[in-house]
């Protein structure tokens, strides 16, 4: 008799080199499944802070939700066993944690879950806080994969979500060329727009579905509806076959981690935040195509940083001039020996807009010529006719101004994981509650045999 709802979160069971947190749980779903357990959800997957320097790839980390009459302790020894036989734990950045808590979840590890979307949580204090509670814990190396396991358990996306469905090859071809059919996609996308994002960058026609590391991810798509995901999906074409397949519920595309604005003295290395501020220099360009531009508030000031493969976007922040009034989405990366602090600028929204000035010489009043300077503090003259004239000023013109008071973003090629794109600016799922699928994953390679 199925018992207990257990909710198991595990993070950092990838490497850059190959293996996929997300695989690992495509593998460990059907490994519940012969344990005959009960889904109370799709599995969850909970993109973290994108700020955080200590990740392999994405930041992501899973969440499954269970109900089963299996013991905590027995299946942490499971986990424990296939983790560690997939994760490559010799690199640095590879620490897999993995938490196993019953239900109901502490409210405690729900605020641990809005911290890891926009700071840096320490390890010390979960280690501190884990004295408390008789959970089922493993964890490899520094313990940072036990944040993301604790926060993915602790975000139950209560609030608005999508959905992604994941596909993946064999990992034997797992270094091999993906060649996801552009034509394929753009023909999914043409149908499916309006309840799917992150397809493809029409401006480069970079294709977004599909990653680039040798791992075993194939194509992944992103939206609203898991059937209506199931459905895209049968519209893609690759060289290589879809061996396995899993829906993942998820935060993805709600701009959940920019729910904080802060003023610019509060500003911490690593957060994600808004920052409403005024511009106090002009962007301008630096080595590599970059641009940098300072913004203040009434408690400091700090530089700005947009970067070369944001693309056009580096266009909107350029028109940008000193007194226009900003809403930055940005993420703070410490100072070091060769910069100071700086925002990361993931975004922008136009609060108000400065007056723009130009101003020229006078026109000669005799014969309309335009007035040349006479010399410094000395007036004009006319080249022309002679005429001269120490009382005349420059003309001020005002220019008509290019922003509007509106959201601008990268290009969707150099958005998060996290971010909201235009086509979900009022689109939100909070109050939408759709039913655990009926088939919401799969595996080809089982059913062959």
């Amino acid at each position: 008799m199925k018992t207990q709802v257990l909710h198991i979160g595990f993070d950092d069971i990838d490497n850059p080199e190959g293996g996929c947190t997300t695989h690992f749980a495509s593998i460990m779903i059907d490994k519940m499944n012969e344990l005959g357990v009960e889904w109370m959800d799709f599995p969850n997957l909970i993109r973290l802070n994108p700020n955080i320097p200590f990740r392999t790839r994405g930041n992501g980390a899973i969440a499954f939700r269970i109900m089963t009459d299996s013991e905590p302790k027995e299946l942490l020894k499971m986990f424990m066993k296939e983790a560690l036989s997939y994760a490559r734990t010799d690199y640095q950045n590879t620490n897999p944690g993995i938490a196993i808590v019953p239900d109901p979840i502490p409210g405690l590890l729900h605020q641990i879950a809005r911290d890891a979307l926009w700071r840096f949580v320490p390890t010390t204090y979960i280690n501190r806080i884990l004295h408390g509670y008789d959970w089922q814990i493993m964890k490899v190396g520094s313990g940072r994969g036990l944040i993301g396991a604790l926060a993915a358990i602790g975000n139950t996306l209560l609030g608005d979500h999508t959905y992604e469905l994941v596909t993946y090859r064999s990992l034997d071809d797992a270094k091999e060329s993906r060649d996801v059919n552009t034509e394929s996609v753009i023909a999914m996308d043409e149908k499916f727009s309006k309840l799917t994002f992150a397809n493809i960058d029409y401006d480069t026609g970079q294709i977004l579905i599909e990653p680039h590391g040798p791992d075993p991810v194939l194509f992944g798509l992103r939206g609203e509806n898991p059937d209506v995901l199931k459905e895209a999906s049968n519209y893609i074409v690759a060289k290589q076959s879809v061996r396995r397949w899993t829906i993942f519920r998820t935060n993805q595309g709600t701009g959940v981690h920019l729910q904080n604005q802060l003023l610019i003295k509060d500003l911490r290395p690593y957060q994600a935040a808004t920052v409403k501020c005024t511009v106090r220099e002009s962007p301008k360009i630096i080595e590599g195509g970059h641009l940098i531009f300072s913004v203040f508030d009434d408690t400091g000031s700090i530089e700005c940083a947009v970067y070369e493969p944001t693309g056009g976007f580096r266009d909107i922040i350029k028109k940008l001039i000193p007194n226009d009034i900003v809403l930055l989405h940005a993420g703070v990366r410490p100072a070091s020996r060769t910069h100071d602090r700086t925002l990361n600028i993931e975004g922008i929204e136009i609060v108000k807009l400065a007056t723009k000035r130009s101003y020229s010489n006078p026109l000669c009043p005799k014969c309309g010529k335009r007035l040349k300077s006479a010399g410094r503090n000395k007036g004009y003259k006319c080249t022309k006719c002679g005429f001269k004239s120490s009382e005349l000023e420059k003309i001020q013109t005002l220019e008509e101004r290019t922003l509007a008071p509106k959201l601008y973003l990268p290009p969707p090629r150099a958005q998060r994981h996290l971010t909201r794109p235009y086509s979900r600016i009022n689109h939100d799922n909070s109050d939408r509650e759709i039913p655990l699928a009926s088939e919401w994953h799969s595996n080809q390679l089982k059913e062959e045999k």
